[in-house]
């Protein structure tokens, strides 16, 4: 999956630092990253290859001995920041959604997760309970108003990925309206006031109109792409299995045996290797 860069190590440490020259600079405009590809892999830009530009950083992680900050423009009263726009050579703005294909695991997994803090950094710059500006604690990765003394923490949305099991079939559905067109797992977020099991039961119920059972854990995934906290379930059909599609949802579901599955491992998501797991038999 994403996450897993072996034999490289993330450390998520807060520290309030300052960038020295060798360190790696993410700047994003909207849902587009500033990188280059240098042989086949993605790179960022380091701090010395944009000295001198009005910049304020934020200390991201580390990835081994490299450092990862987070930079946001300088700008004078009323201006916009993500009206600036940056020219640097031999760089060149990209779609996040590249880090989904990217050769380079470890750097497409420091974009994708910077990006999840800088689409939290730039939604909390003034306080949502007196509009002051919040500030950057020191200690840990938290935001807080001098003036009410509001906090706010990254945002990780906790949700669910469910493979529903009938015999020796998995159900299989496609997203409705989304640009993600391959096939994919029951899913959706955990709602107030319910367990992880329950988001389970209520999603399936929801999207397709049927009972499970036998929940179990299987692994869960960091998903920054949607700031959320992905848990993979397996659980068995209960009762009929006739699907009643919500269709503002899912264009289609169906069931599909281990040898109708033609997709193959991407190693991104938790999603697919929940799928690969019963294509190749590994729930047997």
């Amino acid at each position: 999956m994403i996450q897993d860069i072996y034999p490289k190590i993330y450390h998520n440490e807060y520290h309030d630092i300052k960038p020295t020259e060798n360190d790696f600079i993410l700047i994003f405009h909207k849902n587009m990253v500033l990188l280059r590809f240098k042989d086949v892999k993605l790179r960022y830009p380091t701090l010395k290859e944009i000295a001198g530009l009005p910049y304020t950083y934020y200390y991201l992680f580390s990835i081994d001995n490299y450092k990862y900050f987070l930079a946001f423009p300088n700008t004078g009263p009323g201006q916009n920041k993500q009206d600036i726009p940056l020219s640097l050579e031999h760089y060149h703005y990209e779609d996040v959604r590249i880090f989904r294909t990217a050769n380079s695991r470890h750097s497409a997994f420091a974009g994708i997760t910077a990006h999840h803090l800088f689409i939290w950094y730039q939604a909390n710059q003034f306080c949502g309970r007196c509009g002051h500006k919040m500030v950057p604690d020191q200690k840990e990765r938290m935001l807080f108003c001098p003036d009410c003394h509001n906090i706010v923490y990254p945002k990780i949305s906790p949700a669910v990925i469910v493979g529903v099991l009938n015999g020796n079939k998995l159900l299989m559905s496609k997203y409705a309206g989304r640009s993600y067109a391959n096939y994919a797992l029951i899913a959706g977020f955990t709602e107030i006031g319910e367990s992880v099991e329950q988001t389970v039961e209520r999603e399936v119920m929801e999207e397709v109109g049927l009972k499970v059972k036998n929940i179990r854990y299987y692994k869960s995934q960091p998903w920054a792409f949607s700031d959320s906290l992905l848990m993979g379930f397996f659980c068995e059909l209960d009762g009929s299995d006739q699907i009643t599609l919500d269709t503002n949802e899912l264009a289609e579901a169906g069931w599909y045996s281990p040898n109708e599955i033609t997709l193959e491992d991407d190693h991104v998501s938790l999603t697919r290797e929940m799928i690969m797991l019963f294509k190749n038999g590994g729930l047997s």
